[in-house]
């Protein structure tokens, strides 16, 4: 009763402030569309936010921004891609926010996807980044390629599993993560991930999952109030696995070159300190499990669902998909069944496919940016104010035919070396862009080439129509976990 009457009072008091001072706030800009409810409007739908911003896109194509609000927290949907870039990169400083709040006692949301305080995140991405050199990806690919063959061998072994492909693609990419960078001891099958269970629960889009988020966007003082935590329920499971792994590591003299390694070494080194800021922090155990679940809560579900859209647009695009078999079988045969880290580079078909999903399903559909100090965005002169949001509707964009022509058309050419040059800078973000672009990005598409390349070496796909109406309601995701296609083996497995 206690929350209800707080809510109740808390959704009054917004529904007043907005109707005091926030009505014309932005036409009072110069931005001339203000659209309200949106948020709410998402909250209590079927599809996406990301498939309510590109609504709003669409629906106003004379624009170069579009008001909104976040409760009562003012927000801007940039429409305009020189803005984009000026937020993202140009003014990164006023900027750096994603404007997400979390409560110091969210142990796990401590981290660089999360962390507000800029100092503090810039210290630990610093720290974090030699986790993906090309050295460290070199040597870690020969368990990638492992698990990538696994992956096939338990599609082939248990038909069950391949009733639910998006299921089968999530437990790679976990167990992918796991194995490869955490260097989890997978002797018997690199498949069996202690982490399956966590990452699957940790990022679905439940009401409960929608709410928080949904409180934490437009109602923070509310979420710091109940003293709400995004992730409470891993807590205690994923920090105590890191520390009994770091435990373990530290009687182990093996160079593994995994983010364990990393772990072991700043640790060693005593106090991180930033000289360029003066900040410092200590690597604790807790501190690192954070970033440890960064790569998790960042890297298996969105590369499961590339996986898994790349597959359903490969059913959809027999040609395309006969295109792809036959350089996977030349890479294969070429290899000995068996890819190297070189052999990626020989399955650029492959990569213009992986590309082209991307962007017709970007992993992570929408980005924001709070803002911390005032500044004026350069298109249109808008003042903004410091708190405001900014949302760049990736989603929205990567189906802009201004952009990409025929955009519902599935068309790799569109990245082949000869087109790929032409791409606006900012139409194109599958992993972000600017300061906080994706920190792992080549590490992801090195898993899901090699997971998708040894699927279709022993699999073909059955033809049908994939078009989904509305995707399932995500903050910022786009799934669309329960759409299925038809996995046929193929000669393949038998001679090999």
């Amino acid at each position: 009763m206690y929350i209800f009457l707080l809510l109740f009072f808390g959704a009054i008091l917004a529904f007043w402030k907005y109707n005091t001072r926030n009505k014309d706030y932005w036409k009072k800009r110069g931005v001339n569309t203000q659209i309200e409810g949106t948020t709410f409007k998402f909250l209590i739908g079927n599809c996406s936010l990301s498939e309510h911003y590109k609504k709003i896109y669409d629906e106003h194509p004379n624009e170069e921004n579009v008001g909104i609000f976040q409760g009562s927290r003012p927000a801007i949907i940039l429409r305009n891609l020189e803005n984009m870039q000026f937020v993202l990169a140009g003014d990164f400083l006023n900027f750096y926010s994603r404007g997400l709040t979390t409560n110091p006692e969210d142990t796990l949301a401590d981290n660089v996807l999360f962390m507000e305080e800029y100092p503090r995140w810039k210290l630990v991405r610093q720290k974090l980044s030699p986790v993906f050199t090309s050295l460290r990806l070199r040597n870690m690919f020969y368990i990638v390629e492992r698990c990538a063959s696994d992956f096939a061998k338990l599609l082939e072994e248990n038909e069950k599993f391949r009733e639910k492909p998006f299921n089968a693609c999530y437990t790679y990419t976990t167990s992918a993560l796991g194995a490869s960078v955490f260097g989890i001891d997978t002797t018997v099958n690199t498949m069996h991930s202690p982490f399956l269970d966590m990452a699957w629960k940790s990022l679905e889009p439940t009401f409960r999952a929608n709410f928080r988020f949904f409180l934490s966007n437009t109602f923070p003082f509310l979420f710091r109030l109940f003293k709400l935590k995004a992730f409470a329920e891993h807590e205690d499971f994923f920090i105590n696995v890191v520390r009994k792994m770091l435990a373990n590591r530290r009687v182990d003299t093996k160079k593994h070159y995994d983010f364990i390694d990393i772990c072991l070494e700043l640790q060693n080194a005593g106090t991180m300190n930033d000289p360029t800021t003066g900040y410092s922090l200590e690597p604790t155990d807790e501190i690192l499990a954070a970033q440890a679940f960064f790569f998790f809560i960042a890297g298996a579900d969105t590369s499961a669902n590339t996986m898994h859209f790349t597959l359903l647009e490969l059913s959809n695009n027999p040609k395309i998909l006969k295109k792809v078999h036959e350089e996977v079988d030349k890479v294969f045969d070429e290899c000995g069944e068996t890819l190297t880290h070189g052999d990626l580079e020989n399955l650029g078909y492959l990569d213009m496919v992986l590309s082209e999903a991307m962007r017709k399903y970007p992993p992570v559909g929408l980005m924001q940016r709070r803002c911390t100090n005032d500044t004026v965005l350069p298109v249109g002169n808008v003042p903004v104010e410091k708190d405001s949001i900014m949302i760049v509707p990736i989603y929205a964009i990567h189906r802009d035919p201004k952009y990409w022509p025929n955009p519902e058309v599935f068309d790799p050419e569109r990245f082949s070396p000869e087109n790929a040059p032409k791409i606006k800078k900012y139409s194109y973000m599958p992993f972000g862009e600017g300061g906080r672009i994706c920190l792992g990005v080549r590490f992801a598409r090195q898993q899901v080439k090699a997971g998708l390349a040894w699927l279709l070496r022993r699999f073909t796909l059955a033809e049908q129509v994939y078009a989904p109406k509305h995707f399932e309601p995500s903050f910022f995701a786009l799934r669309d976990p329960y759409a299925t296609y038809e996995l046929i083996p193929r000669y393949h497995a038998q001679k090999s």
